[in-house]
């Protein structure tokens, strides 16, 4: 009989993909062949997954939907939107609702989605042992075994943390043998493997581990991106991908510098050495962003050396360092004091003001296409949709698509995601040849992210099919007058 290392392979041979060691990296996924941009390069179902929400009832423990949406009646902790959910998930769910619905009140409150995950994922592996459900060369517990988990990396006191979860899954599932120095392994794979799965507008909905995914090595240049459908896991070419070339996704937000995602990718136990990470500063620069004293240049400082002043890289005006720290510093304060407010349950239109003021204080201080302004006008965007002042959203969402199409590759699913807010507004407010434009750049550019058949998709479509009719109508209108 095949080994599962030979399953594995020839599974992804009739994928068009194989598996290959890069140095310095571990495992990489390879293409076999050549796969245009939009092509699905492969996909996968969750070995384990759970909702990031337990108890709560915010998505389908099965598809992640959710609507109509019911508790299970005896362990009350897992939740379906219909009998086809429940049936699909029965095998499983009969053991974990037998072992939940045991547990006291106080045991249940330490159910946490990453406990949950462990004790679906033993559940799994028991099902698939006992021959209960079938296996196959890229869905079995050798995959989660292969997977590494930098144990003797992790803090000490995370150990410790690990070792106890590890006997809290004993304790809900007290039937079985269970081996607690590989269970608190597998907490440490969790941390550096395990997906978040998001909603077509990557909002976070649960966790989910799929090893063969965890087989495809990180750049902060991908040449591919990972969307889910459900939690259904769909990783497509953003770009021509070649054959023998490397398929890469992102595993952390890339709209940072370098220190940032450097410190982000530590998560990950290793340091990244893509071509945006080893090239020089000037990005880097951009990013950080503090803008030139000259209103109508557009040039960005970079520090003097030797001393604390900068000088613009475009037309050499200088600013003092002194000036740029104490701008910088009350932008900070009054930041917090926004923070600590929000908290306290300001209302809306009061934070609204307050983040206006922040911006107009950044926009003195930093570049246009400064990160740190970028995530202010995220948050007035967000605000003033709340607040359902449309025409103030819109204001702001327009700001951000530049910075977007300047820190993001062309397909880039936030980009595409950008233009579709853009376009709803506008068409909200009637600019009909306005949202007819972002609407087309948001469907071409969410058609090679995101694929064609989800509801999602069908919706955005849909919308632009509406828009690009009242458009013709409005043109035909004004020519017959």
């Amino acid at each position: 009989m095949a080994s599962w290392e030979e399953q594995l392979r020839d599974e992804l041979a009739g994928r068009d993909l194989a598996v290959a060691s890069v140095p310095g990296k571990g495992r990489g996924l390879f293409a076999a062949r050549s796969f245009f941009p939009g092509e699905v390069v492969i996909s996968q179902e969750p070995y384990a997954s759970t909702p990031n929400k337990i108890s709560v009832g915010s998505n389908c423990d099965n598809c992640f939907a959710s609507r109509n949406l019911r508790k299970c009646s005896v362990c009350r902790v897992a939740w379906y939107c219909g009998s086809a959910c429940q049936r699909e998930e029965w095998k499983l769910h009969q053991l974990e609702c037998r072992a939940i619905a045991a547990l006291t009140e106080d045991r249940k409150k330490m159910l946490t989605p990453t406990i949950r995950l462990m004790v679906r994922l033993v559940l799994r592996r028991k099902l698939q042992d006992d021959k209960a459900i079938p296996s196959s060369g890229t869905d079995n517990y050798n995959l989660v075994d292969a997977l590494e988990s930098h144990i003797s990396e992790v803090d000490k006191n995370q150990l410790v943390l690990y070792a106890q979860m590890a006997n809290l899954v004993q304790l809900i599932l007290p039937s079985f043998e269970l081996d607690l120095k590989e269970i608190t392994h597998t907490f440490s794979k969790f941390a550096c493997n395990a997906h978040t799965i998001c909603d077509p507008e990557l909002r976070p909905l649960g966790t989910g581990l799929y090893p063969v995914l965890s087989i495809i090595n990180h750049s902060c240049v991908p040449n591919a991106v990972l969307i889910f459908e459900g939690q259904t896991a769909y990783v497509r070419a953003l770009q021509p991908i070649s054959k023998n070339e490397e398929v890469s996704i992102s595993y952390i937000e890339t709209a940072a510098t370098t220190m940032k995602r450097q410190d982000d990718l530590k998560h990950y136990y290793f340091t990244c050495t893509c071509p945006r990470c080893v090239k020089d500063s000037e990005e880097d620069a951009l990013l950080e962003g503090y803008r030139c004293n000259d209103q109508k240049c557009d040039g960005f400082l970079l520090p003097n050396a030797g001393n604390k002043g900068y000088t613009c890289q475009k037309c050499s005006t200088s600013r003092d360092g002194e000036e740029l720290q104490k701008m910088a510093s009350d932008v900070l304060l009054l930041s917090d004091k926004v923070s600590s407010l929000v908290s306290s349950g300001i209302d809306n239109s009061e934070v609204g003001s307050m983040y206006k003021t922040i911006e107009e204080l950044e926009r003195k201080l930093y570049h246009p296409l400064s990160i740190t302004l970028l995530h202010t006008r995220e948050t007035l965007l967000k605000i003033y949709m709340e607040l359902q002042d449309w025409q103030t959203a819109l204001m702001y969402c327009r700001l951000t698509i530049p910075v977007y199409e300047r820190i993001y590759p062309p397909f880039h699913p936030m980009i595409g995601l950008q233009f579709y807010t853009c376009g709803k507004l506008e068409w909200l407010l009637e600019y009909t040849e306005d949202a007819l434009m972002s609407l087309t750049r948001a469907a071409d550019i969410l058609r090679i992210t995101h694929g064609t058949k989800s509801e999602f998709m069908k919706e955005l479509l849909g919308k632009l099919e509406e828009v690009r009719a009242e458009a013709s109508f409005r043109l035909s209108a004004g020519d017959e007058q």
